[in-house]
């Protein structure tokens, strides 16, 4: 892999004087970025009632939602350290606390286990199922920033690390992970490839520089399509485990919400910009929110 000749900005080498080191793990964790957990906290919710037959107690809300937080905290740490020789050749992340070394290789992995430790002490209160799915959820996380250098799309090894979410919700309600859990798992997983390749877009100019493999770079001139055929996938298999659940009228109007989102994102990243297309990542989290929506209400008006 050859790494590219661009010199890095004397901004990215030097940390930024006066900065506490809570600010700095603050970035380091994208604590003022809510997006990149609501993305997994939505779909996570969505197999949480699903699994319940509705409103699954405070407990295990409190347990998935802060658990989701925290493991997504964790991988950003572990992705920062993985990429901190390419990020700072990537307009995006050139400032990132890790890159330049305003935050050393071992703090950041001690924060990482820091915040892992702590989410598996929250699924430790669940079922023992439960627990036992949190350990691949963990390796998988872990793995995926690796996976850039060799996987021609990385973005489907992160959909299955970013939804253990669905199977660990389904294992700690019920005990088991039946079909149903799979099919939100699958239609999920396309999500993930559509808003990440969106994602990857952005950078695909750089990415290329540097030797970064991508969903954006791997489907070339089909990437717009790509992205539309994975929200479609979503969108059917979500479908597909929502209606014979006879949720009614609350259903068809989140996942029409859903499909009217998608075809906005279209006119975000028809145009291929560096601008259009971060914003449709940046707003992807809705289309999931609109789901659990249509979901919660369904439940509790049935």
């Amino acid at each position: 892999m050859t790494q590219p000749p661009a010199a890095v900005p004397a901004s990215a080498r030097s940390p930024a004087p006066g900065r506490s080191r809570l600010a700095l793990y603050l970035d380091l964790v994208r604590f003022d970025r809510p997006a990149g957990w609501l993305v997994l906290v939505w779909p996570t919710l969505v197999a949480l009632w699903v699994a319940a037959g509705g409103f699954p107690g405070w407990h295990l809300l409190a347990v998935f939602v802060a658990g989701t937080v925290l493991m997504r905290s964790s991988g950003c740490c572990v992705n920062d350290v993985a990429d901190r020789n390419f990020d700072r050749h990537v307009k995006r992340t050139q400032a990132r606390p890790v890159t330049t070394g305003q935050v050393s290789v071992r703090e950041a992995l001690l924060l990482a286990a820091a915040l892992a430790l702590v989410a598996f002490a929250l699924v430790l209160t669940t079922r023992r199922e439960a627990v036992a799915w949190s350990v691949p959820a963990v390796l998988f996380t872990i793995l995926y920033p690796f996976t850039k250098r060799f996987f021609a799309m990385p973005q489907a090894f992160l959909g299955i690390a970013f939804n253990f979410g669905i199977v660990i919700a389904f294992a700690a309600v019920q005990g088991e992970v039946p079909q149903q859990a799979w099919l939100l798992w699958l239609a999920n997983l396309f999500l993930v490839l559509a808003y990440d390749t969106e994602y990857a877009m952005v950078d695909r100019d750089d990415d290329l520089k540097i030797g970064m493999r991508t969903s954006a770079i791997t489907l070339g001139r089909f990437d717009v399509a790509g992205v539309m055929l994975f929200f479609l996938l979503c969108l059917a298999l979500t479908a597909a485990v929502l209606l014979p659940l006879g949720l009614g009228w609350p259903v068809w109007l989140g996942l029409g919400a859903a499909a009217a989102q998608v075809a906005w994102h279209y006119t975000l990243i028809r145009g291929r910009t560096r601008e259009g297309c971060f914003i449709a990542f940046s707003k992807s989290h809705w289309i999931g929110a609109t789901l659990f929506a249509g979901v919660a209400l369904g439940f509790a008006l049935r």
